[in-house]
């Protein structure tokens, strides 16, 4: 029996060491709260809470997080390693794995972006699959395990960066057109 509440488990998959598999699972049981997986976890720990939360039909618990900054420091690809992770050896469509990392992040935060919606922050990362990944588009190369590349990010509706130098090379860069 859980005896705190709050309204999301955070790192359930640890941080130097992750709880065992048994515990994971009475938490994902035992309580309806959010399942923080973070990218300075312990990554088979995640594919494990991510399995239990598809199980009971509660990928919609399921968000995603860097645990930053730690003692590793700092990793500003932290969420797309995640999605790639959980979508490539956790066999998640892309397409959810990306939802977890926003829509699902986005209400369990209670955050203004991370969704298309009137009203919310027109924060957006324009990506494509990364030059020379086998996969046909950026889902397929996502879930071949690649991490997509960035060619634009707009944030309160003004482009702020173009082309990353963190990501891999994205095969379609957006470009800014004069009106």
């Amino acid at each position: 029996m859980l005896e705190a509440d709050t309204d999301v488990v955070g790192h359930i998959n640890g941080g130097h060491t992750a709880l065992p598999d048994d515990q994971i699972r009475c938490i994902c049981e035992g309580c309806k709260r959010g399942l923080e997986l973070v990218h300075n976890g312990n990554e088979r720990s995640a594919l494990f809470t991510l399995r239990t939360a598809r199980e009971m039909g509660d990928l919609h618990r399921v968000i995603l997080g860097t645990d930053a900054p730690a003692g590793s420091g700092v990793q500003p690809l932290g969420i797309l390693r995640m999605v790639s992770l959980l979508s490539s050896l956790g066999e998640l469509p892309a397409e959810i794995a990306f939802c977890l990392a926003t829509g699902n992040t986005a209400r369990m935060r209670e955050l203004d972006c991370g969704l298309i919606e009137v009203g919310r922050a027109a924060d957006f990362v324009l990506m494509d699959k990364a030059q020379h990944s086998p996969g046909k588009n950026i889902l397929e190369s996502v879930q071949l395990g690649d991490l997509p590349g960035i060619g634009m990010t707009v944030i309160d509706g003004i482009v702020r960066t173009q082309r990353s130098r963190n990501t891999p090379p994205a095969g379609k860069v957006p470009e800014i057109v004069p009106k």
